[in-house]
């Protein structure tokens, strides 16, 4: 079954660090760009929401037809936001725990500016592969 997925991380500052499109269905250009579009969108529920609660995941935040929008906010306030249009919670919070080790991992390496683009093939496809396992 193909499966919609966008995933991105989000920084401090509202810029992004790291986006890839993970799903398992066919690619489009104009897809890509509605995924951005809603994520970006979902930015502000999020800022709401992370007031709200003291929990690093914030489960489905946002919802676009039959697309959901779920949320791992972490300690240093980045934003892992994954676009997805299955829901299985369990699946979504590992991935997101995994992810957010690999995010910490790249922050403790002297040579990473924090904030700028993770550009990094080794991150990319642990997390094509973190996907793969979880979505």
């Amino acid at each position: 079954m193909a499966t919609t997925a966008c995933f991105v991380i989000v920084g401090k500052n509202d810029s992004p660090i790291y986006e890839s499109e993970v799903g398992s269905g066919p690619r489009k250009d104009e897809a890509a760009h509605l995924h951005q579009f809603v994520l970006h969108a979902s930015m502000d529920i999020v800022q709401d929401v992370v007031w709200t609660t003291q929990n690093m995941y914030l489960k489905v935040v946002d919802k676009f037809g039959d697309l959901f929008v779920s949320t791992y906010v972490t300690a240093g306030q980045a934003k892992l936001m994954l676009l997805h249009d299955l829901k299985s919670e369990d699946g979504i919070k590992n991935f997101f725990q995994e992810v957010h080790e690999l995010y910490i991992k790249i922050l403790l390496n002297p040579l990473y500016v924090p904030g700028s683009k993770i550009t990094s093939p080794q991150f990319d496809a642990r997390v094509r592969m973190l996907a793969k396992k979880y979505l």
